[in-house]
């Protein structure tokens, strides 16, 4: 039979735009729908606006903390609408970047909703393309409970767009998003309060750093309140919102937000009319090709449900137009050793086994740790104080896992990833030469293990 496309690939996200470009570099025919968002939840109301808002909530302590390297700023004012409005444009530049990317490629762009017709067969704007391969990379969509009252909460879809900053803020969950936009709102000036059902934020972090944020953002003033659920929100007469609990307590609030996770986005995808399989837990099931239940029928990023990370769905992309297109360049997606960072103030950052991973999988663990104040702020009036931590396989003396909170932490561990990508040892920490001065240099000047 002979196909429209190749490949069409249903969203331009991360995942999508990336099996794209490289599919049509090696000679296919491929186009991609897309009808929200070039660039997908990353660029548009993800990772790289809400790294711009913690870029500036950060300035509120840096701006305290200059007077300490001589710097008086006197009358210092912050505006979110300014804020919003440059992130806006820069948005709209990467938007306009990730276009020109599919269009320079070859790629045939149609900005609009795709549908399911077949597994050979996708309809837009009423008219329907053929294609050999079908690709699903819609990402996810923020999912709020269903408690009385929901409609009045916001998501990070809405808190990208908000016109000013809430006086009051109820953050409501214990993730990524949930701490990082809780920093954002409290570091722009908000009073920012976080309720999370269990015992700790973070699960599934080292324990370490679990605490350590938790101490830390205590320290800046975030009113952390754990074991806590909203069970009905209630707009009253002046427009604040009343949240009840579930022990009965009301807080009043400007704003709610939600950051209690986020589910595969399939709305009017046509799913039911190709019958493809989904997991126990309601994502899109693949195989290690990423192939779904109907062969012609292939899935990556935050639909198939595996780590829902940015350049994990990108890899997932590349992995697809190889396998598809230069099955010769083919190699399969490591899901082991990914590096993460969480850009909460302060930041964490990790990569390899937590602590409790190790003990687990029964590695006889050595663990070195290190708690100190960052240099840039021992002339300033501020307490903060950075982690690092190194897991250590006391027989085979290979490093299992790196944790940091801190400055910076990201930008630091991705070379650690590298690291234990190459299966390092604790003797090749201890053998490399710092940089001095740096916080960095603590990873490979730990001698004395802190635990075992």
């Amino acid at each position: 039979m002979a196909y429209d496309f190749d490949l069409f690939v249903i969203g331009a996200g991360s995942g999508g735009v990336r099996a794209a470009r490289f599919a049509a570099s090696y000679g296919a025919r491929v186009a991609v729908a897309e009808s929200r968002y070039l660039g997908g939840t990353c660029v548009n109301v993800g990772c790289v606006p809400k790294k711009l808002l913690v870029y500036g909530a950060h300035y509120a302590e840096d701006i305290g903390q200059a007077q300490g390297y001589g710097w008086t700023i006197d009358g210092a004012t912050f505006d979110w609408k300014t804020l919003i409005a440059n992130k806006d444009r820069e948005i709209q530049r990467l938007n306009g970047i990730y276009k020109n990317l599919l269009i320079d490629s070859g790629v045939t762009l149609l900005q609009a909703h795709a549908r399911l017709v077949d597994a050979h067969t996708v309809e837009v704007e009423g008219k329907h393309y053929t294609a050999e391969h079908i690709l699903i990379a819609t990402g996810g969509w923020p999912f709020v409970p269903e408690i009385p009252g929901r409609e009045h909460a916001i998501t990070s879809n809405e808190a990208f767009y908000l016109d000013k900053l809430p006086r009051r803020v109820l953050v409501v969950g214990g993730g990524y998003i949930a701490v990082e936009f809780a920093s954002i709102f409290h570091g722009c000036g908000a009073d920012t309060k976080l309720l999370y059902r269990g015992e700790l934020f973070m699960r599934g972090f080292d324990g370490s750093l679990r605490d350590h944020l938790k101490d830390e953002m205590i320290k800046k003033g975030v009113d952390l309140q754990f074991n806590a659920d909203i069970v009905q929100i209630e707009k009253q007469d002046d427009d604040t919102l009343l949240a009840t609990l579930e022990d009965g307590r009301t807080l009043e609030a400007d704003c709610i937000f939600y950051a209690t996770g986020r589910r595969p986005m399939f709305d009017g995808l046509g799913l039911e009319n190709i019958d493809i399989a989904l997991d126990d837990r309601g994502f899109i099931a693949v195989d290690d090709q990423f192939h779904t239940s109907v062969p012609s029928v292939l899935a990556i990023g935050d639909v198939i449900g595996r780590v829902q990370l940015t350049p994990v769905a990108l890899a997932e992309g590349m992995a697809v137009a190889r396998q598809l297109f230069k099955p010769e360049e083919h190699r399969p997606v490591d899901y082991n050793t990914i590096a993460t960072a969480v850009f909460s103030l302060p930041n964490l950052a990790t990569v390899g086994l937590t602590e409790e991973e190790a003990r687990k999988q029964g590695h006889k663990v050595m663990l070195f740790e290190s708690r100190f104040r960052p240099m840039k702020l021992t002339m300033t009036d501020s307490l903060e104080r950075s982690l690092m931590k190194l897991v250590v396989d006391a027989e085979t003396d290979k490093v299992l896992g790196c944790h940091m909170a801190g400055p910076e932490a990201g930008e630091i561990m991705q070379g650690m990833a590298v690291a234990l990508k190459a299966g390092a040892t604790k003797r090749i920490f201890d053998d490399t030469v710092g940089i001095h001065p740096t916080a960095a240099e603590e990873f490979v000047t730990m001698r004395t293990p802190t635990g075992i």
